[in-house]
């Protein structure tokens, strides 16, 4: 199954945008050992944040585009399915915002870390409360 949307003009000599020149996104890139981890450190941070946000009727996070500078809304599939798309091809998927997401259902990376915190620091106090 294709991932990515196929380009109509791929191997057409006749490309409209041919004599733009080489497109220097299309240049082999790999990510460095450093990107690799922050990825996968997203992917288990994301995780937990399912785990804990789910329940409360959050769909997922909302990102701000640098590129576009809009707001981007991922459900937790998609952006999961971004993450090891972004691992396994290293590079990002085409994007465009969400159709008429409802902003309430999704929070902010930021966010979602601070909730997670506080629930780890609320287990550790429980627990220690626990052994007096």
């Amino acid at each position: 199954m294709q991932e990515e949307p196929v380009d109509p003009f791929s191997g057409d000599p006749d490309d409209p945008i041919s004599h733009l020149g080489a497109d220097p996104d299309d240049e082999a890139r790999t990510l460095t050992p450093a990107e690799r981890q922050d990825v996968l450190d997203d992917l288990a941070d994301m995780e937990i944040y399912q785990a804990l946000l789910e329940p409360s009727d959050i769909r997922g996070l909302v990102i701000d585009c640098e590129d576009c500078r809009e707001p981007h809304y991922f459900d937790w599939e998609l952006l999961r399915g971004n993450l090891q798309h972004l691992l396994s091809a290293e590079r990002a998927r085409v994007h465009e915002p969400a159709y008429d997401p409802d902003p309430e259902k999704y929070v902010t990376w930021e966010y979602a870390r601070g909730y997670a915190d506080g629930v780890h620091d609320a287990l550790a106090e429980a627990a220690g409360d626990n052994r007096d």
